[in-house]
């Protein structure tokens, strides 16, 4: 298993290379949001047809210099950083991204050494460290069971089995909140 410094993982992240790190909710494989290339690479090792990651930042300013509408991400800023993402609608702009689905789910995440890397590399797509179907990665030893040699690197950020994946929450035609995947947040508690 090819284990590497942080400052590897960005050096790579930010020449198109796509691994498996600790993220604020569960481990991810993760690619750079802006490089068509990897984010390509990545939904091909996930198996993942029409079904996008979840791009995270470190700020909503990151999401807008990507090419996304600021003003939904506005709507749940008051929620960020944290552990909910938000389903935004897109044009064909980032079709790479949403695999053409013209959804994507976006979250600003609070975990500090995640931020510190996404302060660097921009916004990353991630998904979880696992294969459609089968149960998420909590340790690193099990993200490389899925993966093995077809990423560039992992980072180990220790045992992650206490903590949830992410809340998905999109605003329906009428301006509610609708709940997509309850997890580490819960929504009626914001509210």
């Amino acid at each position: 298993m090819k284990t590497v410094s942080i400052e590897e993982a960005i050096s790579s992240l930010i020449s198109g290379g796509v691994g498996v790190l600790p993220a604020d909710t569960v481990y991810g494989v993760m690619a750079s949001a802006a490089n068509p290339l990897a984010v390509k690479r990545l939904y091909a090792l996930k198996k993942r047809d029409h079904k996008p990651g979840t791009v995270v930042a470190a700020s909503i300013e990151q999401l807008v210099q990507l090419g996304v509408p600021e003003a939904p991400l506005r709507r749940v800023e008051g929620w960020w950083p944290g552990s909910l993402s938000v389903e935004v609608m897109l044009g064909t702009d980032l079709g790479y991204l949403h695999q053409e689905t013209g959804r994507q789910a976006f979250r600003v995440v609070a975990d500090e050494r995640l931020r510190n890397v996404l302060e660097q590399t921009g916004p990353l797509v991630t998904s979880s460290a696992n294969h459609p179907g089968k149960p998420g990665s909590v340790n690193v030893a099990e993200a490389y069971d899925y993966f093995g040699e077809l990423v560039d690197f992992y980072i180990d950020g220790g045992d992650m089995s206490d903590r949830a994946p992410s809340t998905i929450i999109r605003f329906d035609g009428t301006g509610q909140i609708e709940v997509i995947r309850q997890g580490a947040v819960n929504i009626r508690e914001l509210l």
